[in-house]
């Protein structure tokens, strides 16, 4: 089981009410692996994410639709349904995908439609604007997740939609940089539009062991900039990473990136509500 890698130990964080991870993956036996996958299915149960819960203190939580699924949203909204009202889903669509699916998909709980531009993505930048314009329809964002690195090269496409965007683990720079490069000004300049970031996944990039300092810094430095738009997660079950880090850790950097317990309660509760309708 999944949760087998946790180490039992608290946070040292406390959750304040309402706190929210917002992006989480799972899977389950019984749902196939995309044609475009690469991650295959991990081992992310929901029984097993419930426990994480409890540990945490966790009460809401943001179901992200993993790669391995391509664009069969059936998991991670079987999933949404058996948590309820305290659950909300980011899916994955294509410009096939009709408005009434979307909306039911927005009946269903879901407030984004992912991008994840890594290899194994099942859609490409071609589809982000038709479908960006869709999600502004329904209130809901783009979440993007890719090498933070290549930002500056996507900015005539991202900064006009910019007020849409969510940003994944940090900007996920797949070497760490500095505040001053070009790839984290750009960066800074989509949330100065709007963009939200995640304060997640340190260990997908950083060269450091936990609290993974060098990522620790961006954070930082994105923290001050727009505390209203930074949210927090797990990354659980930590897809293709050996060996999975301790998720209490996870919780307990954001003593080091936030060090103002009223900004965390707003990370944890008071922005993602905002953002996904809680």
């Amino acid at each position: 089981m999944a949760y087998r890698y946790a180490s039992g130990a608290k946070a040292r964080v406390v959750a304040p009410p309402r706190a929210t991870d917002t992006h989480m993956h799972i899977y389950e036996p019984g749902y196939a692996m995309a044609s475009s996958a690469i991650i295959p299915p991990q081992d992310g149960p929901l029984a097993d994410y419930r426990e994480l819960q409890s540990r945490l203190g966790l009460s809401r939580v943001v179901v992200v639709q993993p790669s391995t699924y391509g664009l069969d949203n059936s998991c991670t909204l079987d999933a949404v349904a058996k948590i309820g009202v305290g659950a909300r889903a980011v899916i994955c669509a294509n410009d096939k995908t009709s408005d009434a699916e979307l909306r039911r998909f927005h009946d269903q709980g879901a407030r984004g439609i992912r991008f994840f531009m890594m290899p194994g993505g099942p859609v490409g930048w071609e589809m982000l604007d038709g479908l960006a314009s869709r999600a502004r329809d329904l209130g809901w964002h783009i979440q993007l997740q890719l090498d933070g690195r290549t930002l500056p090269d996507r900015m005539p496409q991202l900064a006009p939609i910019s007020d849409l965007l969510v940003i994944d683990h940090v900007g996920r720079f797949m070497e760490p940089v500095a505040t001053d490069s070009d790839g984290f000004k750009a960066l800074l300049r989509l949330v100065d539009g709007g963009a939200w970031v995640k304060l997640s996944a340190p260990y997908e990039s950083s060269k450091a062991k936990a609290p993974w300092s060098d990522i620790g810094l961006l954070a930082k430095a994105l923290v001050k900039r727009a505390p209203d738009r930074m949210v927090w997660a797990t990354n659980w079950p930590h897809p293709m990473q050996e060996p999975k880090p301790d998720d209490a850790i996870l919780l307990d950097m954001l003593l080091d990136w936030v060090p103002d317990e009223t900004m965390r309660a707003k990370i944890l509760t008071d922005n993602p509500a905002k953002l996904y309708g809680f």
